[in-house]
């Protein structure tokens, strides 16, 4: 009899044990849903959470794993980039795109991130609009890695209304739909395929734009809900197009969808609409859908981050996040899939509001910045063109004038730097070329690390100070180091997912490598981020 009971308790041990060792076992995903919410500052999770509902952003606190300071870990915090280094893992240096545009040093000619002139629009589209690829990426993507995994069985689709934020998360080999405002429609380009799929024309027959914007845009709540936002039409912001005051309730037509809540509310159509036209999730090879939404950076931009408008903005988008995720569970299986959220850039303060309020504030408008500095070469050296261009705070030095006057960009860097530091708002000017970042911060000196391609990088980079930026008098903007443009959500929920949370710090370039965990897949070629393990079920 002891005999017996003996043999039975080492039964069930052995049981438990190979139990607890399947259960490790990470859980594959049937598809893999990530999402850029485009201008999302990290605070505005607890900010906005009162008037939250439980199956949007909750969700992920609920059920997910939340990474609570998360940063960027490089200093141009824009649009093109943050969308690449999600989905790659990579550094500017590497991945070749240093910004929204920049400076192409072999021909001195502007380019624009996704700009591809051997391709042409496929759909309805208006000017250069398709002429769109992701030719100027040098790296691949999470989404090239699952596809090289699965002999591209895998199907890895971008959408958002910006052509940026459609094509550069899924890398060289995915697909891309983006939105053209002018003609109302999701359109691509001929590098993707030579005409849209029969579903996409059926989704712009619908005419939704009209539809969508048919009523006035108006808070979700009585006004005393809205407690993270101050009064409504400050003059430091900007009017919706067609409108006289930046108040409620705003007047939306198909021409000004992409800065309202109908921009959100579109994508979230379009998404569902691929997910079900493409069958995504639908058999044993895990797909991949990238889904930027593009209007919280339109309305950041016009109105601020204390406005009505983004607390609205995000009220109803997590109202579109709570849609989507039901239609997934419906479509693919509640724990069959696993979402991650985060942001392409946080956003500064409007200066008129932080000086409002007795805190230090200022901006450089237009052009001032290359204009200031010009004038300080000038005075040193004599007349000459010194700089090519200005953008990304980095400047272009023009190296045939350099060569004439025998100068070097260490010479013309240090006269800057005496020269502009003395303005209010100048923080430094270091020589990015030759990565000589001493006299930063430690923290400062790591952001800038990476930064600089030699054949689009500027040179020289103009650091402003905190609160300060190249901009214009009415509303705001990003792409600078500091913390309100680098610290952005991070959070994941579903397939292989644990529940927690942490203020560790994270990056970035670890959602590629976490992705590739999560698949059991090799990370994409020019990761420089590491795993977070935290948050993966095995």
């Amino acid at each position: 009899m002891i005999k017996k009971l003996k043999r039975y308790i080492l039964t069930l041990s052995l049981l438990f044990m190979f139990l607890a060792t399947k259960s490790q076992v990470t859980t594959k995903p049937k598809l893999v849903v990530g999402i850029i919410v485009d201008q999302m500052r990290a605070d505005y999770i607890a900010r906005y959470q009162s008037n939250f509902g439980n199956g949007g952003f909750k969700r992920f606190l609920n059920e997910g794993f939340n990474f609570e300071n998360n940063h960027y870990h490089y200093a141009s915090t824009v649009t093109g980039p943050g969308h690449a280094h999600v989905f790659n893992g990579s550094v500017p240096s590497l991945s070749g795109i240093v910004g929204n545009n920049w400076t192409d040093k072999t021909n001195g000619k502007n380019v624009y991130v996704a700009d591809d002139s051997t391709v042409t629009a496929v759909g309805n589209a208006s000017g250069t609009s398709g002429k769109m690829s992701p030719a100027n990426l040098k790296v691949s993507s999470i989404a090239d890695q699952l596809r090289i995994a699965t002999q591209f069985k895998s199907k890895t689709i971008g959408i958002a209304i910006k052509d940026r934020g459609a094509i550069l998360p899924v890398g060289g080999s995915g697909t891309a739909f983006w939105y053209d405002v002018a003609k109302s429609n999701w359109i691509s380009s001929t590098y993707y395929m030579e005409k849209l799929p029969t579903w996409v024309d059926d989704f712009n027959n619908k005419n939704l734009p009209t539809e969508l914007t048919k009523n006035l845009w108006t808070l979700s709540f009585p006004l005393d809900k809205y407690r993270s936002s101050e009064a409504d039409d400050q003059a430091y912001e900007n009017n919706l197009s067609g409108e006289t005051k930046p108040v409620f309730p705003h007047k939306m037509t198909p021409s000004n969808l992409a800065t309202t809540p109908a921009g959100n509310e579109l994508t979230t159509r379009f998404a569902m609409a691929t997910i079900s036209s493409e069958k995504l999730g639908k058999d044993s090879v895990t797909d991949l859908l990238a889904v930027s939404y593009s209007s919280p950076d339109y309305a950041g931009h016009a109105f601020g981050p204390q406005s009505l408008e983004l607390e609205d903005m995000y009220i109803k988008l997590d109202k579109n996040l709570e849609q989507l995720f039901l239609f997934l569970d419906k479509e693919v299986g509640k724990g069959q899939y696993t979402v991650f959220l985060t942001a392409d850039h946080g956003v500064a303060e409007i200066p008129a509001f932080l000086r409002k309020n007795k805190i230090k504030s200022g901006l450089f408008v237009g052009t001032e910045l290359q204009t200031k500095s010009e004038k300080i070469l000038a005075a040193a050296y004599g007349e000459g063109s010194y700089l090519i261009n200005e953008d990304n705070y980095q400047l272009y030095v023009n190296h045939k004038t350099l060569e004439s006057k025998k100068l070097t960009i260490n010479q013309i860097t240090q006269t800057l730097r005496l020269g502009l530091t003395k303005e209010e708002g100048i923080y430094d000017v270091v020589n990015l070329a030759e990565g000589q970042f001493e006299v930063l911060t430690p923290t400062l000196a790591q952001k800038l690390k990476g930064l600089y391609n030699p054949k689009r990088s500027g040179e020289i980079m103009i650091l402003p100070e905190p609160a300060w930026f190249s901009g214009y008098t009415k509303g705001t903007t990003h792409g600078t180091p500091y913390s309100y443009d680098t610290h952005v959500p991070l959070l994941f929920f579903g397939a292989g997912i644990k529940k927690g949370k942490t203020l560790e710090t994270s990056y970035i370039c670890d959602i590629a490598p976490t992705l590739a965990g999560l698949l059991q897949i090799l990370e994409p070629n020019g990761n420089v981020g590491k795993p977070l393990t935290q948050a993966l079920n095995r």
